[in-house]
């Protein structure tokens, strides 16, 4: 691979710069950054319901809401969702590889729900299988003059140095700093996005409204979720436990009209799951489901560390809601609980990278861990580890509820950057060895790079691995990075 010189300028600039903050870090304590940005951004209020970000498409009983999420464990699948408003209609998905010629159909199901006085569509789930790795695919719903077309690309082969790129997402809502966030990623080159929790903040409004603000939130990311998989995670938002309004069932607007792949990862609850795609393991966890010993999703994550082969999906990233590791003010130590019962397991198996949101600002960690330290006692200081994950909190999608400002003061030595504004993230994986990773903030509605770092794979890192990489592929892994760029 030959990249531009601009490119190789900035890709080394990235690096230096990165390895100056680590270095300071390890020998000098405390190097960490908090951004002074102040942004000057649009008011945290939701979009009004005529806007055209909310706009219903045209003819009788259009499909709405069209978004689509893996399907399967490897990627050869993708589960279609979109909503009917009048009447159910055909739940049948035609598809095929070349524009308007549709050789394929897959049959789905149909549903609606009441929450309150609020009555649903009616919503339409379709599992289009059996598809070719790294194909473009046309599809087509709805029924004669009100049918819509869309198209999607399937991931490349499950191999350990096929390149992809993911967006990263959390605590979006549907404000005007929300759709700031939504179209720098579109323009960003993402080819499926990881949302870290908290959709639509439909829990914000009461009665018939939240139904209401489900749907234009649908009709809101559909611009991009129609043709890319989104990959969930719940987050509190979604739970909508109201029981002034009779609705006491936790998370059921969400897991209604939000479907993910969990029965093939052998997991007994939606919320939460595993899948791979290209060279990713990906992990979602779910932050207000029991997670204790003995619980079904620890059972279940216990078993699933067990699947994973770095051999074939070297990178292991993990998405959840509540941040184990966080210097803000807001939601500070809520996910303790979780690290306790979880970061040795992170540790031991080389967690590569965590995901989460719930903080509505950004913050990076260095590769750090607090294993002695438990609800027993402890050393409450995180320390250095090299075989510990990077933790990065992406709670900055651009809510009604605006920022939170607040950090700790003086900034923490396990903190590497922070800063309190809207954004969204890239993780370019390159090969098995590395990836790039970008942070970009919204600012006065241009996307510009705030925060960036160069992963090294942590299972690949090690010498043995090295040196047996190099002996049997010495011209393909390597040669993607330049030589300066290598950790």
């Amino acid at each position: 691979m030959i990249l531009k010189d601009k490119e190789v300028v900035s890709m080394l600039l990235q690096l230096l710069l990165v390895s100056f903050v680590f270095l300071g870090f390890v020998d000098n304590g405390s190097a960490g950054v908090t951004s002074t940005f102040i942004r000057s951004e649009w008011p945290s209020v939701d979009i009004p319901l005529d806007d055209k970000a909310f706009a219903i498409p045209k003819g009788h009983n259009a499909p709405q809401q069209v978004h689509i999420t893996q399907g399967d464990y490897d990627g050869k699948a993708v589960i279609i969702s979109w909503v009917t408003p009048d009447e159910p209609g055909r739940s049948q998905v035609i598809y095929g590889t070349s524009e308007k010629k549709y050789d394929f159909k897959a049959e789905g199901m149909v549903k609606n729900y009441t929450f309150y006085t609020y009555k649903s569509g009616y919503i339409h789930q379709c599992l289009v299988d059996g598809l070719e790795y790294d194909t473009k695919y046309y599809y087509k719903i709805g029924n004669s003059d009100s049918a819509r077309e869309f198209w999607f690309q399937t991931p490349p082969k499950i191999d350990p140095d096929s390149p992809y790129t993911f967006g990263i997402i959390g605590d979006m809502g549907q404000t005007y700093n929300s759709l700031s966030t939504l179209e720098h990623y579109m323009q960003s080159g993402g080819q499926a996005v990881l949302f870290a929790g908290d959709l639509s903040y439909a829990d914000r409004y009461q009665y018939h409204d939240v139904g209401v603000r489900w749907d234009t939130w649908g009709r809101f990311i559909e611009r991009s979720a129609a043709y890319q998989p989104w990959l969930w995670s719940a987050g509190n938002h979604e739970i909508e436990y109201m029981p002034y309004m009779g609705e006491v069932i936790p998370f059921r607007s969400y897991l209604e009209r939000y479907p993910t792949p969990h029965l093939a990862s052998n997991s007994s609850n939606p919320l939460w799951y595993a899948f791979r795609r290209a060279s990713a393991h990906i992990i979602v966890l779910s932050s207000y489901s029991p997670y204790v010993k003995y619980t079904p999703q620890w059972r279940w994550l216990a078993e699933e560390l067990k699947r994973v082969d770095r051999e074939k999906t070297p990178w292991l990233i993990v998405i959840m809601h509540t941040p184990i590791y966080n210097s803000n003010e807001k939601h500070f130590d809520e996910g303790e609980s979780m690290r306790v019962v979880f970061e040795s397991w992170f540790i031991h198996h080389k967690v590569d990278i965590i995901f989460a949101g719930h903080v509505h600002a950004y913050e990076r960690s260095y590769r750090i861990s607090n294993i002695h330290n438990n609800v027993w006692g402890g050393d409450p200081n995180p320390v250095p580890d090299k075989f510990a994950p990077v933790y990065i909190t992406v709670g900055d999608g651009g809510n009604q509820e605006g920022l939170a400002s607040r950090f700790q003061d003086p900034q923490p030595e396990y903190s590497a950057f922070r800063e309190a504004s809207y954004g969204h993230s890239i993780l370019e994986i390159k090969n098995r060895t590395h990836a790039l990773y970008q942070w970009n903030r919204n600012d006065n509605g241009k996307k510009v790079p705030a925060d960036s770092l160069v992963l090294h794979n942590l299972y690949w890192g090690t010498s043995r691995r090295r040196r047996k990489l190099r002996k049997n592929q010495p011209h393909t892994a390597r040669k993607s990075m330049p030589i300066s760029y290598r950790l």
